[in-house]
């Protein structure tokens, strides 16, 4: 059941290291996790850590999970799973974690590519962007933003860390594009960003 609410959602940007703040009126944003991982899938994993980092950060955004599944490096499986929960679950966002990188395995990106109807690069530059600041390493990043019908899906690193530092940066903004995307009215005072202090 989804609940009418207000909040003011504090968020830290990695980018410009300031503290906003903002108010979110609507909705809860169903959220679906996706983890991706061969070794996990077949249980060689004794926990999901990123997966469950995600789990953690999305009540802060407004997010309440309502499906979780970690699934192999498959690309056929990907797009079917990510098609099913836009098309059938009708969830409000998808974050998926892992398989972002160069290794001959990481199809996260070619998956996701093969099913949104358009790309919300926005989201994909932040996260570079941030993850840039702490490793060079994240410009070897391939993660994919987008939409498929009125679900937003976002892929993520697959380490707690990059976890962190990319959802926190764009969690700020989730809100106000998943309620765009559904077709709602967006008021002037509903989405007022400010530096808190």
């Amino acid at each position: 059941m989804q609940v009418e609410r207000r909040a003011k959602i504090k968020s830290h940007c990695h980018i410009c290291n300031k503290l906003f703040f903002h108010y979110i009126v609507g909705m809860t944003i169903k959220t679906a996790v996706l983890t991706i991982s061969t070794s996990g899938s077949q249980g060689k994993r004794p926990e999901d850590v990123s997966g469950d980092t995600i789990k953690q950060m999305v009540a802060d955004f407004g997010g309440e999970v309502v499906f979780y599944k970690m699934i192999r490096d498959d690309c056929k499986q990907i797009s079917w799973e990510l098609k099913r929960l836009a098309e059938a679950v009708k969830v409000d966002l998808v974050l998926t974690t892992g398989g972002t990188g160069l290794s001959p395995t990481d199809v996260t990106p070619e998956a996701t590519l093969a099913v949104i109807e358009r790309r919300v690069p926005g989201f994909e530059e932040a996260m570079r962007m941030t993850g840039f600041k702490h490793t060079p390493h994240a410009l070897l990043s391939r993660a994919v933003a987008g939409t498929l019908e009125k679900t937003l899906i976002i892929n993520l690193p697959g380490s707690p860390k990059g976890v962190r530092e990319n959802l926190s940066v764009i969690s700020q903004v989730i809100p106000h594009a998943v309620k765009v995307l559904r077709g709602g009215h967006v008021r002037d005072d509903e989405h007022r960003f400010g530096r808190e202090g």
